[in-house]
């Protein structure tokens, strides 16, 4: 099926007034949950599920088998490696990248992003890694450790800055 020059598989599912942009790809198995707007260029790989009333801005790509909570936003050219969680009501800024390979090309797993999360513009975020709820990453930070619920950290590599 094609809207707008997207290529939308016909097994993928699509809610209730969701909007989607120019030349979008959404692959098989992929959900899309009510109100939800995909801006122009967004590329869903197989098997990502996307919330209600999200906010997905354009050029973000999943590599596939991430889950995104409700009432997400992701802004522009954010990268999302394959088997990535977030959890509800999380905003993440542009040019976030996670990752799911270890340096031997292994994959590990997506990062665990909590619910209620605040992730700066440019953050790279390791495999494996958990984000816990309420928490704040700020711009530029490169997250290779866990972080706990409630806390703010920045940096290269990320330090925690104070608990909230």
């Amino acid at each position: 099926m094609m809207i707008n020059n997207s290529i939308i598989s016909n097994k993928a599912k699509i809610g209730k007034n969701v909007e989607i942009g120019f030349f979008c790809i959404i692959e098989d198995d992929v959900v899309i949950g009510d109100n939800t707007i995909l801006k122009n260029y967004v590329e869903l790989r197989k098997g990502t599920i996307i919330g209600e009333n999200c906010y997905i801005d354009s050029r973000v790509s999943s590599s596939g088998n991430c889950t995104i909570g409700n009432n997400v936003t992701i802004r522009y050219d954010s990268i999302l490696a394959r088997g990535l969680k977030v959890g509800d009501n999380t905003y993440i800024c542009p040019k976030v990248m996670t990752n799911n390979l270890d340096t031997n090309k292994e994959q590990i797993g997506g990062a665990n992003i909590g619910q209620n999360v605040f992730i700066g513009t440019n953050c790279v975020i390791h495999q494996g890694i958990t984000i816990g709820n309420n928490s704040i990453l700020g711009a530029l930070t490169y997250v290779n450790k866990d972080i706990p619920n409630n806390e703010i950290w920045f940096g290269n590599p990320a330090k925690l800055h104070k608990k909230i």
